[in-house]
């Protein structure tokens, strides 16, 4: 019996990975690439502006912003999900309104603690690029006679958006790996399907592991889409060879 036998027997035995488990894992991945997505794209709208005004020299502009990515960086977004989830129905009157129907769903819930995670981490990403930029291209926006929104959109965000890709593409596979908290609260994701699986099969090691592997190719499809935005949008700071 070589050491190996485990493996062949393992592959052979396909017990968990049905149709209807394999669905089941179809539908963790969906849901967990909807919370993703979602939270991400809302979260660098969010963050955009926030960046700005964290940039901004009246402290009665800036303070709030720090304070809440302080917070928000601060705490465990496992708290921060906890918080968001179970805290909602102390409000008063708020089962009563129209927002009540969307709340008690766990995704909208995770969605909100996502959101506000990921915007505080971008605020901070982005407001760094900011400060970095070059005097000389703020100088010369000046010396055209740009006005300050105006040198803020073609100058400081673009240049700043670059300079921020790579930190901000660790953002984004740091949310992909964080969205498996999801589960706990009754989310069926990537995780919750697996421990679906787990629960139902008693077979912790192959459905694990086989959220690991999806996990895998998506932190890997991630790293290829930030790289091709990198060499497209960071090429002309290669040093160029001579002819």
């Amino acid at each position: 019996m070589t050491d190996l036998t485990w493996l062949n027997e393992l592959l052979a035995d396909n017990r968990i990975f049905t149709p209807q488990t394999i669905a089941y894992y179809w539908d963790g991945l969906v849901t967990t690439t909807q919370l993703v997505f979602l939270s991400l794209v809302v979260g660098l709208v969010l963050a955009v502006p926030l960046a700005i005004g964290r940039s901004s020299k009246h402290r009665w502009i800036s303070l709030p912003i720090y304070v809440y990515t302080y917070v928000f960086r601060g705490t465990p977004l496992l708290i921060q999900l906890y918080i968001i989830y179970y805290g909602v129905v102390f409000f008063d009157g708020i089962q009563q309104t129209f927002l009540w129907p969307i709340l008690r769903e766990a995704f909208y819930p995770a969605l909100i603690a996502f959101t506000l995670n990921t915007a505080a981490y971008t605020t901070e990403i982005f407001r760094g690029a900011i400060k970095a930029t070059s005097r000389g291209e703020i100088e010369a926006a000046r010396a055209y006679g740009m006005s300050q929104s105006l040198m803020m959109r073609r100058i400081v965000l673009p240049s700043a958006f670059r300079r921020a890709l790579p930190a901000y593409g660790n953002e984004v596979i740091f949310m992909l790996h964080a969205s498996a908290i999801a589960s706990v609260v009754t989310l069926m994701d990537i995780t919750g399907a697996a421990r679906f699986v787990y629960a139902r099969f008693y077979a912790p090691f192959e459905a694990f592991l086989f959220a690991a592997a999806i996990y895998l190719c998506l932190t890997f499809a991630i790293l290829y889409f930030f790289r091709y935005l990198e060499k497209k949008l960071l090429a002309h700071l290669k040093p160029q060879s001579g002819n």
